[in-house]
C-alpha cells in the first residue's frame, strides 16, 4: 500500500542539505562508486546479500514520484540486507515500475542472493541519477533493524524507459566497521 503519512522523509541532494554530516558519513552517502564493491573491500571479501522479500506491490508515493509514475502504481519491490562478515550493514530497497520493467529484458526475480548493484554497475547502458539522502523512517525498516534517524541514500538508475530506484539504509552495525 502506498505510504503518504507525515513521516515520509524529504529526500535531499547534497546541495539541499541544511548541514553536512561528518566527513566519514558524508563519504559513504555521496560516493558514486558501487556500494557492493566498497562493502566487499571493507569486509575483506566477506560480503553477502540476504533477500528479505520481493514481489509485485503498490509503490510508496515518494517512489512513484522518483520514478515519474502515477501514485499507487504497481512495481517490483526487492528488499535485502547487504552483509559484511555476516553482520547486516545495509538495508536496501529497490523498486521498478511494473510497466517499464515488463517491457525490459531485466528479470529482477532471477537475482536471488546476487547484488542488484553489481548488475546495474556492470551494464553500461544504465546511467545513475543524482544521489539523495534522508533520515530513513524506522517504520519502513524490517522490525529487527528498526531504528530512528538512520542515514539513507537513494538514486535512480535509468536505461531507456526503465528506471530502477535503489535506496540503501546504513544500519547501526555498519558504522563501527566503517571507522576501523
Amino acid at each position: 500500500m502506498p505510504c503518504s503519512t507525515p513521516q515520509t522523509p524529504a529526500w535531499l541532494t547534497r546541495d539541499q542539505l541544511p548541514s553536512a554530516p561528518i566527513a566519514s558519513v558524508y563519504d559513504w552517502l555521496f560516493n558514486q562508486d558501487s556500494l557492493t564493491r566498497r562493502l566487499t573491500e571493507l569486509s575483506d571479501g566477506g560480503f553477502s546479500v540476504t533477500p528479505l522479500r520481493e514481489g509485485w506491490q503498490a509503490l510508496r508515493d515518494d517512489e512513484c514520484a522518483a520514478l515519474d509514475v502515477p501514485p499507487g502504481s504497481q512495481g517490483w519491490v526487492r528488499e535485502v540486507y547487504l552483509r559484511g562478515n555476516g553482520q547486516p550493514w545495509v538495508f536496501a530497497r529497490s523498486v521498478a515500475a511494473r510497466q517499464a520493467l515488463e517491457g525490459s529484458n531485466l528479470d529482477l526475480q532471477e537475482l536471488g542472493s546476487r547484488s542488484l548493484g553489481e548488475l546495474l554497475f556492470s551494464d553500461q547502458a544504465f546511467t545513475r541519477g543524482e544521489l539523495q539522502v534522508c533520515r530513513y523512517p524506522a517504520a519502513w525498516l524490517p522490525s529487527e533493524a528498526s531504528q530512528n534517524d538512520l542515514w539513507a541514500r537513494r538514486s535512480c538508475f535509468r536505461r531507456g524507459p526503465l528506471a530502477v530506484l535503489v535506496a540503501e539504509v546504513f544500519l547501526a552495525d555498519f558504522w563501527p566497521a566503517a571507522s576501523r
